[in-house]
């Protein structure tokens, strides 16, 4: 699999002739990834909200003083980023949304616009949230400004959102350590289309697009690129990419836990030779499509109570640590609520566990009202509170908890680089050997230091429990045993994000999507189009 740095573009071509020296570039979006399938509902307190130099200064890329940077006038509007979650609220979508357009109505006009969105965002009563939210930024924009997409590999690529954008591309690896690379590569490509003796006329500078989409809907954990076949699919895209005639090619793996009908695989591949746009984005379609049943997760996914003995044991018979065990049916980072606490009481009722001779760390629910009854009895205090179950009861509801409050960590509200809010307070409680992360408000557990800010070192646990569906490096290194990924299991655990798709009930799908339908025989043919003055043409 290519390395993210291996990713990252090079230097732009020189000015030519009939280039635009220095457009005027809009920049907007609105990212999340939402559960259809969660009761959770993600409102104004959900999203980190960017804007002006703030938004401009969240990409590495555009630093002062760097190429794209001073390759253009860049007029930053409104950037709303959140963590995965449930559906959001159609206010709170309405006022992001309402906000961007006025600031292209106000700022504009514009030569290009980069549209920085993730592609499964729910909306309450919507079906096709980035579709809806890309046609009303096309209609402000107007039918000449150039529009650049970048998005994440779980988006759906639907026609609305194919047919407002120019040039339209995604991640490469999941877990996506190229996020910040396809940002770039979509600011890269869409400055060298400007650049080109093509930029200044209009017409000329639209691309053709070849859209194919691929009846396939899989959950990232049988997805991930660490492992086969994602891992050699994805290395044809760089292969395709440099077809010439190609200026971008992307496979979207789709979104899993949204029931909409948009929800599946799609190839794109972008360019200006018709036949090998079509071609690519057909290749690259079968590939995925004749793999569609060798993808398989990403560890031995077993029932918790199988996860944890294959942990005991493993434990038993080394003296290595840190087992890993991904709690994966409410893992915030796909869009479950957070507060499902049907695995803690599970821990909680294992004998193994409770004399404190087998430490296991669980991470986490949000519960602000726990967190607040042990901020109150203060660290050392023992308590008993109902955890969890609140937003997302699942099959517990609200899990019952005596123990000691083991460590309290203030933190800040502000969100990280990557996802949305803050976690707020956060506090351990303790229960013989089980160490209860609780948070005031929904937080993914990625690093080490995640952890260990709250006095948990990862690697003095016997078993790390973490919501989480695939690890993240960090995690995944700390697995790391006699064999790669030896000390791992997927827990297959109940919630909105639930890995086994076939039980939570999608019925709007499209006919024919894999595997819920596995007597599909898709033609496979790509339907190339461009925008042009007078609307799509399709070829």
């Amino acid at each position: 699999m290519t390395d993210a740095s291996e990713i990252w573009t090079g230097p732009l071509s020189p000015l030519a002739e009939g280039g635009l020296a220095r457009p005027r570039i809009g920049i907007g979006g609105i990212s999340i990834e939402s559960s259809t399938f969660s009761p959770h509902i993600s409102g104004d307190e959900a999203f980190t909200e960017r804007r002006g130099d703030v938004l401009l200064g969240y990409y590495p890329f555009m630093a002062t003083g760097s190429e794209l940077r001073e390759s253009a006038d860049w007029i930053p509007l409104l950037q709303a980023r959140s963590l995965p979650g449930g559906a959001v609220a159609r206010e709170t979508y309405e006022r992001l949304k309402a906000e961007i357009l006025e600031g292209i109505r106000a700022e504009g006009p514009f030569d290009a616009f980069y549209f920085d969105i993730h592609g499964a965002m729910s909306v309450v009563g919507m079906t096709d949230a980035e579709g809806d939210l890309g046609g009303a930024v096309r209609d402000a924009l107007g039918p000449d400004v150039f529009v650049s997409t970048s998005m994440d590999l779980h988006g759906n690529v639907s026609r609305a959102l194919l047919d407002m954008s120019d040039l339209i591309t995604c991640y490469r690896m999941a877990p996506h350590e190229d996020h910040w690379n396809t940002k770039q590569r979509a600011v890269h490509n869409m400055l060298e289309r400007l650049r080109s003796s093509v930029g200044a006329d209009v017409e000329a500078r639209r691309p053709y697009k070849a859209w194919l989409p691929v009846p396939v809907l899989l959950p990232g954990e049988k997805t991930s690129t660490r492992i086969e076949p994602a891992r050699t699919i994805y290395d044809e895209v760089p292969v395709s990419e440099a077809v010439d005639g190609v200026i971008d090619a992307a496979i979207w793996v789709g979104y899993a836990w949204a029931d909409e009908p948009r929800c599946q695989a799609y190839v794109v591949v972008t360019g200006d030779d018709t036949d090998a746009i079509r071609a690519e984005a057909e290749r690259l379609g079968r590939l995925y499509w004749d793999a569609r049943d060798d993808f398989a997760f990403v560890a031995d996914a077993l029932p918790l109570r199988e996860s944890i003995d294959a942990a005991l044991a493993s434990n038993a018979a080394s003296t290595a640590r840190a087992y890993v065990i991904s709690d994966s049916g409410d893992n915030p980072t796909a869009g479950g609520a957070g507060d499902v606490s049907w695995t803690l009481g599970q821990l909680l009722a294992r004998p193994e566990f409770s004399d404190g001779a087998i430490n296991v760390v669980h991470a986490s629910i949000f519960d602000p009202a726990a967190v607040a009854q042990a901020v109150a009895a203060g660290v050392g205090a023992t308590v008993t509170l109902e955890v969890g179950g609140r937003v997302d009861p699942g099959p517990s509801g609200p899990v019952t908890i005596t123990g000691e409050v083991f460590s309290i960590t203030e933190s800040s509200a502000e969100g990280d680089d990557v996802n949305g809010a803050g976690p707020g307070t956060q506090v351990v409680i303790k229960a013989g050997g089980v160490h209860a992360i609780i948070t005031e408000r929904r937080k993914p557990f990625h690093h080490i230091a995640d952890f260990t800010q709250l006095g948990v070192d990862p690697d003095a646990m016997d078993i790390v429990f973490v919501k989480i569906g695939y690890l993240e490096p960090e995690l995944y290194a700390l697995t790391a045993g006699e064999s790669e990924g030896e000390r791992w299991k997927l827990a297959l655990t109940p919630g909105g994000v639930d890995q086994d798709l076939l039980r939570l009930g999608h019925s709007h799908l499209e006919p024919g999507v894999f595997p819920f339908d596995t007597t599909g025989n898709p033609a496979l043919r790509a339907v190339v189009t461009r925008r042009t003055a007078e609307g799509i043409e399709e070829l």
